[in-house]
């Protein structure tokens, strides 16, 4: 697929923005943290490529293990619909499912080996 601009939001609606990535490939990452919120992401992207629209102060961030990446999640619902990437932080992806009219259950997904970048067992 080609770099759109596509438009997403957590559930409630209070977190809105805009991204311009491939949806594909695909990718689940094997990480303590992405095993159990189990997030169909999209291809890195650059940092500027992300535009918060609505609910940046909706928005909270939770990080772990060797605090590099920076997980987002809406305070209100708890969707997560975007991250900053642990093994490259200029990177970041977005949670697919956040994306109007994307069905992520048609994707395929590659996996992400976030858990050999872990500095702790079962992080």
């Amino acid at each position: 697929m080609s770099n759109d601009v596509l438009k997403g939001a957590c559930h409630c609606g209070a977190v809105k923005f805009e991204v311009r990535t491939a949806v594909t490939p695909a990718a689940r990452c094997n990480c303590s943290l992405c095993r159990r919120k189990g997030a169909l992401m999209t291809p890195t992207f650059a940092a500027n490529d992300l535009k918060i629209l609505q609910g940046e102060d909706a928005l909270t961030m939770y990080q772990f293990n060797t605090r590099v990446a920076k997980h987002f999640f809406c305070k209100h619902c708890g969707i997560y619909p975007f991250h900053q990437t642990r093994k490259d932080p200029q990177l970041w992806r977005a949670n697919i499912g956040c994306f109007d009219g994307i069905d992520a259950y048609a994707l395929e997904a590659n996996l992400s080996d976030g858990a050999s970048l872990s500095v702790v067992e079962d992080a």
